[in-house]
Parts: structure tokens; C-alpha cells; sequence
């Protein structure tokens, strides 16, 4: 078992968007901070690992390492398993759910070696097995050694709590506050995004601004472990908001439906006062009084077959009216397909890394100032 005041934490992330996580963790003063494939690892005890839910944008789950052993076959592992201090750490009233891997182990059946730690949890602590469960522990068995995780999340972090209403072929809330971060925002400038959606990009900027909690409207699964304090917690989740921001948060969409959910969205978020949105195509759009800041936007890529004539257009238009109403504004543009985003004329700088969409492999094209 760590000590409780060492635990070694993995934050996981959008494949491709390690880098700007393991920044944000570092920002907040997570300890030993590391990107690492797949996502960030760092140190601290379990009031560190609240924090990590409660503050962190970029991070999909937060899992947590609580011990470990090497075993080479099911009746050793099963031997362990039931030694192990599962009472440190579960409640014996609520559910859990086990899942395994195995990797160039003795130990090769996965499915048995979760059935016997299954068995370990219920015969020696007495907490009830149950797929449904929301609190998942998982055993990752790699060149014979065994290592029991806790995730502390349960449902992703990308759900704030917050955002009922969904577009279609919605960005994740991790990912574009990671697309935000990578363009330089900070919170201390006007963002517009002029294909909204459901307001994602705008909203995630306009808590940024504010210092809202992405984590302030929802539940967590390690408020179900041996280790939780209810009065720490509490006292952790006061937030100091800022006072609203000098300038405002933008977004406009061509669908009148979208415009509806994200004015929904922004009130349940708590941003209506420092967003607006506006039913307009992109031809339409102009820059909001004030200093200038960043354009982010995640247009259509096109997956059928006569779709990219039609996008090259939409690109088109986007990056002639960028260039001749945005001057002194950067952009982002997140998108699939390397020639759509050429096909705006825009002075792209060379693009970020691959990022994992949901299988779709995207990237993010960004711009100095526009001239």
C-alpha cells in the first residue's frame, strides 16, 4: 500500500493532448507532474486527488494507485488478493466494479484473474460486486506484476454537471479547454467562436475567465471511499469568483436550435452575463468592440464522399472573413483534413499534434495575429 500522503496519481488525457495537461497540473501545483503516454502522472495524498477533479480542465479521469504485488498464477494472485488491505480504501456498503488487464504475463486469462479479485473484495471486505457500480477498481497485471488502481472520477470529467443540451458532433469540454490552453488563452481576453455548436469552446473560456471549478456541479465516486472527508471537501469547493471580466464571450451558429441550447448552457454554467450568442453564418460575423483576441472554431471536416468541395467553400469563406474583419486577432482552427484548413488562406503556423476525436484523428491549426 503508498502512503496515504504519497499517493502516486495518473491523470489520463485526450490521446495527443498529454503535453498541455501535464502544464495545467504543473500550473496548479501538482507535484513531480509528467506527461507520460496517455496522460500525466504525478504525486500527493487523497485531498490532492479531489483537487485534481475538482480544478483540472484537460484530465478525462483520475485514477489513483493503491498497491500492488508480483504474482505469476491465479491461485497466487487469488492468495494476495485476499491479504490486501482493500479496508484502507473501500467502504464495505457500496458496490464496486473490477476490471483487468494482462500483459506479457504468466497471468494471461484477464477475465479469471478479475473473477478472483472479485472474490477477494466480497469474502474479505463484504462490498457487493456489481457491473453497474460506479466505483471501478482496476487491476492492471504487466511482466507479472499486479497494480490495483482506484478511479476516483466515475463518470468522465468532460460531463461538468453542468451542460444539458448537446449539438451535434459535440467537442468535449477536456479536449477544447486543451485547444484553449494550446492557442495561449488565459482567461484575460474575448474568445468568439463563430460555428458554436452548443457553446463549448465558449462557455469553457468564459469559466476560465471567471475561475469557476469545471468540477463544481457534479459527483465524484472517491466521495464513496474509506478516505473521504465530507468537511475538507466542502471547504475545498468554496470558490473565490472572479469578478466578471471587462469583455465578453461570443459565439454564433447558423442553427437557430444551437443558439437555443447554448443560451441554455451558458445559464445552467453559470456565464450568461459574459456570453452572447447570435444566429449568423460565418460571411456574417464581425469582432466585438473592444481589444482583440482569439478565434477558435471547429468546423465540419466532411466524412462522405462529395462533402470537401462543398467544406473548401465554408473554409473558404471562414478565412476571408478572418483576414479582412479580424485583423489583430489569432485563430485556431481545429479540424480532420490538412488541405480544408490550407483552404482558408489563413497563415497557419504548423500544426499541433494528433489528437484522438472519438476515433476521428484531428489537429489544431493555429495563427499568429492576423496582419
Amino acid at each position: 500500500m503508498e502512503k496515504p500522503e504519497d499517493l502516486e496519481i495518473f491523470l489520463i488525457a485526450t490521446p495527443g493532448l498529454e503535453r498541455p495537461l501535464c502544464d495545467e497540473a504543473a500550473q496548479h501545483g501538482f507535484a513531480d507532474a509528467r506527461a507520460v503516454a496517455g496522460g500525466v502522472t504525478c504525486r500527493g495524498g487523497w485531498p490532492e486527488v479531489w483537487r485534481a477533479n475538482l480544478v483540472l480542465r484537460g484530465a478525462n479521469k483520475v485514477l489513483v494507485r493503491i498497491g500492488g504485488f508480483p504474482a505469476v498464477h491465479l491461485a497466487q494472485l487469488d492468495k494476495r488478493a485476499r491479504k490486501f488491505p482493500w479496508s484502507n480504501v473501500l467502504r464495505a456498503d457500496i458496490p464496486v466494479k473490477v476490471e483487468a488487464t494482462s500483459r506479457k504475463s504468466r497471468i494471461y486469462h484477464a477475465g479469471a484473474a478479475r473473477q478472483r479479485v472479485e472474490k477477494a473484495i466480497s469474502e474479505t471486505l463484504g462490498a457487493p460486486i456489481s457491473s453497474d457500480a460506479t466505483l471501478r477498481v482496476t487491476l492492471r497485471i504487466e511482466k507479472d506484476i499486479c497494480t490495483f488502481s482506484i478511479d476516483t472520477s466515475g463518470e468522465p470529467l468532460h460531463k461538468r454537471g453542468h451542460k444539458p443540451a448537446v449539438a451535434k458532433a459535440p467537442m468535449r469540454e477536456t479536449m477544447a479547454a486543451m485547444f484553449l490552453r494550446e492557442c495561449g488563452y488565459d482567461g484575460s481576453e474575448p474568445v468568439l467562436d463563430p460555428m458554436c455548436g452548443s457553446g463549448t469552446f465558449v462557455i469553457e473560456a468564459a469559466e476560465i475567465a471567471l475561475g469557476l471549478n469545471p468540477g463544481r456541479s457534479r459527483a465524484f465516486a472517491f466521495e464513496d471511499l474509506v478516505t473521504f472527508d465530507a468537511n475538507k471537501w466542502r471547504e475545498m469547493r468554496q470558490e473565490e469568483v472572479e469578478d466578471a471580466t471587462a469583455f465578453r464571450f461570443w459565439g454564433s451558429d447558423r442553427n437557430a436550435g444551437a443558439i437555443e441550447a447554448c443560451l441554455m448552457n451558458a445559464d445552467r454554467a453559470g456565464v450568461a452575463e459574459i456570453t452572447g450568442f447570435q444566429q449568423r453564418s460565418v460571411s456574417d460575423i464581425k469582432p466585438p468592440e473592444g481589444p482583440a483576441g482569439l478565434v477558435i472554431v471547429n468546423p465540419p471536416y466532411g466524412a462522405r464522399i462529395g462533402d470537401e468541395k462543398r467544406l473548401r467553400s465554408l473554409y473558404g469563406s471562414l478565412g476571408k472573413t478572418l483576414m479582412s474583419q479580424f485583423k489583430g486577432w489569432r485563430v485556431g482552427i481545429v479540424t480532420s483534413n490538412a488541405s480544408l484548413a490550407r483552404s482558408t488562406r489563413l497563415p497557419l503556423l504548423p500544426p499541433g499534434p494528433v489528437v484522438d476525436h472519438g476515433g476521428t484523428k484531428i489537429r489544431l491549426y493555429r495563427t499568429d495575429p492576423l496582419p
